[in-house]
């Protein structure tokens, strides 16, 4: 088991190094200066010079990498252009607030997947099968953003029941807080839940058609005792890839979430220092979430030897 964890975690620092290496290079073919961008109207060609130089921008595209690279490895990921703020405490105060909502909306996902899916595997072609299908359909075609909106028509506007917009720490003020929380999380958490409803049916199904529950079935064993030991047991490991995979995704996908509910997550900060031309925030943000994507997936793979004996022993 040790062998394997250390191989896994050598193939995500590759796939984390080629991942900078991506970013770094795509992310200064941007057309745009920004040095230049950060000036404004304050634009003076002595001053500008400076701050390039400051910033190693007269530097080879190459040594910029490994000098970018050589720091990152240190814990810096170097200063805003725009702020002056370094990087890393910048991405620490937005990372609270993204796994918040991330986290939040997963856990409504399955909340909404888990019996939608299963019963509609269990009552295949009926009535409960049908609403189930429809409603992943719909999940899945509507913008996230259009739910965001309506939740805030009618929960902020008409209803006054929640604010609007922002964020408050659960550390801080948990009513408030949650208060906050509740439209955001739902808004991803329908989409989340749409899509693994499809992901629930179908493991349910295929364990429900395998031979062993078949034999189960056979031998006269009561059916809530095979659907437990046999098709749920069997059904988890297909769901906990997708769930992780929409963990994963959540985090550096909710870009346009937390620009309707001016939720101040990683997402937002990204979005701002494309505009911006922000380099060193955007490499950062952009690593950040590829790194979180590798250990949730790293996570994902560990959990399996605990749901089937069969790949621990292998």
């Amino acid at each position: 088991m040790a062998g394997y964890v250390a191989k896994r975690v050598a193939q995500s620092l590759l796939a984390l190094l080629g991942v900078s290496v991506v970013v770094f290079a795509l992310i200064h073919l941007v057309p745009g200066d920004p040095v230049r961008t950060a000036l404004g109207t304050r634009f003076d060609q002595e001053l500008y010079e400076v701050l390039r130089a400051r910033a190693g921008l007269d530097q080879p595209l190459v040594v910029q990498y490994f000098d970018w690279l050589f720091r990152a490895l240190q814990g810096d990921l170097g200063v805003s252009f725009r702020t002056g703020q370094p990087v890393t405490e910048a991405l620490m105060q937005r990372l609270p607030a993204t796994a918040l909502l991330a986290v939040s909306a997963v856990l409504v996902g399955l909340v909404i997947a888990l019996p939608a899916g299963i019963i509609s595997a269990v009552r295949q072609g009926k009535v409960s099968d049908y609403v189930a299908n429809a409603f992943s359909q719909i999940g899945v075609s509507i913008p996230d953003f259009w739910y965001g909106i309506l939740l805030i028509l009618l929960f902020a506007q008409t209803l006054r029941w929640l604010p609007p917009f922002g964020y408050t720490s659960l550390l801080e003020d948990p009513v408030d807080g949650l208060q906050r929380l509740i439209m955001p999380a739902l808004t991803t958490g329908v989409v989340t839940g749409a899509i693994l409803t499809r992901f629930v049916r179908s493991s349910v199904l295929e364990a429900m058609n395998s031979e062993h529950v078949r034999f189960a079935r056979a031998k006269g064993l009561p059916q809530r005792h095979v659907f437990r030991h046999h098709v749920l047991r069997n059904a988890w490991n297909p769901i906990v890839t997708i769930t992780g995979l929409q963990l994963g995704t959540l985090l550096g996908g909710i870009v346009v979430v937390e620009v309707v509910f001016a939720w101040p997550g990683i997402g937002r900060l990204a979005l701002t220092a494309v505009e911006r031309r922000d380099y060193p925030v955007l490499q950062g943000a952009v690593l950040l979430i590829a790194a979180a994507f590798l250990i949730i997936n790293l996570v994902v793979d560990l959990l399996y030897a605990k749901l089937d004996p069969r790949i621990r022993s292998s």
